[in-house]
């Protein structure tokens, strides 16, 4: 009997560790062709157990292969397709989720997550899960229109575009058309943006966008059309003084004559002074001549 309990003692904590040391994540995820996906691995980390190895495998030919590794050293992308495209987070005690970007039809199959840890008797504890990753195609969405910074209305010479833009599995491909969705209307772009460099009051009128996808099997999105409005610049009207309703014309006209008048008064005040001063002199001069002075008369 005391065998027995020394046992348990001894037991406990490994018993203990493996009774809540688990690996949650989901059996089944479905990944979109093109776009990122995550599988997710995730256990609550337990005292005294150290995490010593992260592997991801898949299932290929009935066996697994070993797509990342996480040890002592670091982490290893081991197989060269998933190069470039799969990683764990790091510093996130717990959480070994595999990321994976831009997506390809090969990469659907049973994924498993690994991981090992070691307690402080030097004893290995192995954990895993198994994720389906399915890989599926996205029809494109009903595209939206989004105009440039200034708007719908846009001023004459300025540069503006309008932005189609729609969801689903790429490539999508786009088309721009003057008109409105089920009239007659004139294709003017394959591009996803609409692009004016000068815009001009005949660019004024509605357009819309379709959007369409190898996943849609042809269906092609249309958008609502908008209506582009293009201003003209104000134009100048020359006016009289006297005219109504253009008060800055009328008050720049008696601004002007104001100062003309000014300069008239400054010059006459100037021309008066001038003679004034002379006739001063002239008086001064005549004041001044000797009152015995003889008169002399000269015959020729």
């Amino acid at each position: 009997m005391e065998m027995l309990v020394r046992a348990a003692v001894f037991l406990s904590p490994f018993l203990f560790c493996n009774a809540f040391l688990n690996l949650t994540g989901h059996p089944e995820i479905e990944g979109v062709w093109k776009e990122s996906t995550t599988l997710p691995c995730v256990y609550v980390p337990v005292k005294d157990l150290v995490q010593n190895i992260l592997k991801w495998m898949v299932v290929r030919d009935q066996s697994s292969v070993t797509i990342f590794r996480r040890d002592d050293s670091g982490d290893h992308v081991l197989l060269s397709d998933y190069r470039g495209r799969v990683s764990v987070v790091k510093d996130a005690a717990g959480n070994m989720s595999l990321h994976i970007l831009n997506l390809e039809v090969s990469d659907k199959g049973t994924y498993i997550c690994q991981v090992t840890w070691r307690d402080s008797s030097d004893n290995l504890i192995v954990r895993e899960i198994t994720t389906e990753l399915k890989i599926v195609k996205v029809a494109a969405t009903k595209p939206i229109i989004r105009a440039g910074k200034l708007g719908l209305t846009v001023p004459t010479g300025a540069r503006t575009s309008l932005t189609c833009v729609a969801s689903g599995s790429p490539p999508i491909s786009y088309r721009w058309f003057r008109g409105t969705p089920g009239q007659k209307a004139l294709l003017l772009s394959r591009q996803a943006e609409l692009v004016w460099d000068s815009l001009q009051p005949s660019d004024t009128g509605k357009y819309y966008c379709e959007a369409e996808n190898r996943a849609g099997a042809g269906a092609v999105q249309q958008s609502d059309a908008v209506e582009l409005t293009v201003t003209e610049p104000p134009v100048t009207v020359v006016t009289s003084e006297n005219d109504v309703g253009y008060p800055e014309k009328n008050y720049t006209t008696q601004n002007v004559q104001g100062t003309r008048l000014s300069l008239f008064l400054i010059i006459l005040i100037v021309v008066v002074c001038a003679a004034a001063v002379l006739l001063v002199i002239f008086l001064i001069i005549c004041m001044r001549k000797p009152k015995g002075a003889q008169t002399y008369e000269v015959k020729l």
